[in-house]
């Protein structure tokens, strides 16, 4: 396979790199950008990918971020390419804010009372996963046993932390999606603009050169 790695990492260290990549988060992100910037395509485009994959980061579907942000782009007439790379948006250094805000904000719109603050959120949050992934092996080896079936941690689980991040993601998604948008277009059309007038420079030296060559041919015959 092309993609496939010569030397296979162990898990510990391909969790390490994830958490914190070998070249640091600095250098990741400066690689991001500059594969975002040189991308063949209209800038306009460019920066509906990047809302494409900005907004799809808020939401609680981890695991399928690169189809949607792929869907949202294509639905948007936005760079897919450009939307996959964005996704970068949501890592572990931004993963604490983008859950207690998606979570916070669904919190509000719903209507729950006696939403804690949140990091008290986040902490109970574990909690609501590791109980709802119980019921669901348990429910999973109960299909193929006398064993009944458990949903209470599952509906919990759906209620307090799927559906609300799902509904409260939209807001903050949608505001992160615009600034990055709005702030991308400029700065990615003046650097098209630029590398178009050192393409352009480079191709007139080519030519100059080429001529000067010509003449030079011609004067000694």
């Amino acid at each position: 396979m092309v993609f496939k790695r010569r030397n296979k990492r162990p898990i510990w260290r391909a969790v390490a790199e994830f958490l914190w990549p070998r070249t640091g988060w600095s250098r990741a992100f400066l690689y991001v950008r500059h594969r975002l910037w040189r991308l063949p395509d209209p800038p306009h485009r460019i920066a509906r990918g990047i809302f494409a994959g900005v907004f799809v980061t808020f939401t609680p579907f981890f695991g399928l971020h690169f189809f949607l942000a792929a869907f949202v782009a294509f639905i948007l007439r936005g760079n897919i390419v450009a939307s996959l790379l964005a996704t970068f948006f949501g890592n572990p250094l931004t993963f604490l804010f983008i859950g207690a805000s998606s979570l916070q904000t669904g919190h509000f719109l719903l209507g729950m009372r006696n939403v804690p603050a949140a990091e008290e959120i986040h902490s109970s949050l574990g909690e609501k996963f590791v109980n709802a992934g119980r019921d669901l092996k348990e429910n999973f080896f109960a299909m193929f046993t006398e064993d009944t079936a458990h949903w209470t941690e599952l509906k919990i689980f759906y209620d307090e932390v799927f559906f609300p991040y799902m509904v409260g993601g939209i807001i903050p998604g949608l505001i992160c999606g615009l600034i990055c948008y709005y702030t991308s277009l400029p700065v990615i059309q003046a650097y098209q603009n630029r590398r178009k007038g050192r393409l352009k420079a480079k191709l007139l030296a080519l030519k100059e050169k080429a001529a000067a060559k010509a003449d030079g041919k011609t004067k000694a015959e």
